[in-house]
């Protein structure tokens, strides 16, 4: 079956990854056979905070990539079941990002 997970990293950074061995994945994160990014120092013990289970491996393997590029108040919500928070922080960031013209800003 597989699954896209996200760990705490012993940093507090958070680590998406996809597998089909959910437990061995997050034994081989923790004796440093993982990803790079987990293999650094000061990223482990990792702990895994969330995970979800998909009928097909490139269903989970797209999940996984949309989710790694969120920011973090994003997976926190995901981490905590929040879904319903999910646009309105997305909204957020694309207005902090891209502010609307002020009423004296002519764009000139």
């Amino acid at each position: 079956m597989p699954w896209v997970y996200i760990l705490e990293c012993a940093d507090g950074t958070f680590y998406v990854g996809s597998t089909v061995d959910l437990d061995g994945r997050v034994c081989q994160h923790n004796d440093r056979r993982g990803s790079a990014y987990t293999r650094r120092a000061g990223r482990r013990p990792v702990k895994l905070v969330w995970a979800i289970d998909f009928d097909r491996v490139d269903e989970a393997f797209a999940f996984e990539k949309r989710v790694s590029g969120w920011r973090r108040e994003k997976k926190i919500a995901v981490i905590e079941g929040r879904w319903e928070d999910l646009p309105e922080l997305a909204r957020r960031y694309r207005r902090s990002v891209f502010p609307d013209p002020g009423p004296d800003d002519t764009g000139g």
